[in-house]
């Protein structure tokens, strides 16, 4: 009898293993634990199919979707208004995800900005020691801010459409950070009580409207239209260590990008402080933090995107977004 028992004991477990051999797609979301929800990553997401925007959390990059607006029609299908609404939304949404329903493969989804129409983009400049040094530039003893309109955002894979008035139109990957709660005059050490997450940016430039025209202003050379691609993801602060990431870019698969966070002059966390000191930063705000060296108007001899080429940008831990330029 002992024999008999060990043997169906062991029989169950194999067949517990083959079951779940074969259940490897559901289980990737079944077993995305309440722990594991603790880093997450947001993504918005319109279905091949059609049909309306979705918020959604992706389970690893490149990794399949939880349709977190399908599972619960309280939950906006808006990342910037799940943030506007508060902690207790994107707290219903961390419990959906480690419920594991609703499991869209990535393959049957198109990926959308993770933010849309943000009350502010704020930009800091020359704040990589790199692209200072690239320039034969001396580090900045204040941050540099500068802003672009939120009609510029595209998604991860949108076409950057060059202007006709501009034939010096330049790149720029950027760790941008994401506002989750209201910021005003709060101090350094309150920082990342204020930061939801990250998301890569491209802060696409028109060197001849930025430095050459408009009177020396960047508005006009930083906010045409399709100058601000973002995504694939928005990462939550505590999946990543947002001071120490590999950020890179690439024209036609030559990278022209290669640096650190850590090279950053102002750190992220002196940086939300400071903004606040000026202006009132609301949830879903981006601020984009600063580009390596290697843009290309500093390249001997300069190079400028053309129409067809491939611009790809990639941030360790949150991803990859890769646009066309027409």
């Amino acid at each position: 009898m002992a024999l008999r028992s060990i043997f169906v004991k062991n029989k169950s477990a194999l067949n517990e293993l083959l079951w779940i051999s074969c259940k490897t797609k559901e289980l990737q979301a079944r077993c995305f634990s309440v722990s594991g929800v603790k880093k997450m990553r947001f993504v918005q997401f319109q279905l091949k199919s059609g049909g309306p925007r979705h918020v959604g959390a992706q389970l690893s990059i490149d990794g399949d979707i939880i349709d977190i607006s399908a599972v619960d029609s309280s939950v906006p299908n808006s990342l910037l208004k799940c943030l506007r609404d508060g902690n207790g939304i994107i707290e219903k949404a961390k419990r959906i995800v480690a419920e594991g329903k609703s499991l869209v493969p990535l393959s049957e989804v198109n990926l959308l900005p993770p933010i849309t129409n943000p009350d502010k983009i704020i930009c800091v400049g020359l704040n990589y020691s790199g692209h200072c040094d690239e320039q034969k530039l001396p580090y900045p003893k204040e941050p540099i801010i500068f802003s672009k309109y939120s009609s510029t955002i595209i998604g991860p894979h949108d076409a950057i459409k060059l202007p006709k008035i501009s034939n010096s139109v330049d790149w720029e990957v950027e760790l941008a950070v994401v506002i989750g709660k209201t910021a005003k005059n709060i101090r350094q050490d309150q920082s990342q009580d204020h930061i939801f997450g990250y998301t890569i940016a491209q802060d696409i430039s028109a060197r001849d409207w930025q430095k050459g025209r408009n009177g020396g202003q960047f508005l006009l050379g930083k906010s045409m239209d399709t100058f601000c691609p973002i995504g694939p993801v928005v990462v939550t602060k505590n999946k990543i260590n947002a001071q120490n990431l590999n950020i890179k870019s690439w024209v036609n698969g030559v990278q022209k990008q290669s640096g650190n966070t850590n090279e950053m002059i102002f750190k992220i966390d002196f940086l939300v402080a400071y903004l606040s000191e000026f202006m009132t930063l609301y949830p879903g705000d981006l601020i984009l933090t600063g580009t390596p060296s290697g843009v290309g108007m500093h390249r001997k001899p300069a190079e400028f995107l053309k129409a067809g080429d491939l611009l790809e940008s990639e941030i360790e831990g949150i991803g990859k977004i890769a646009n066309i330029v027409e």
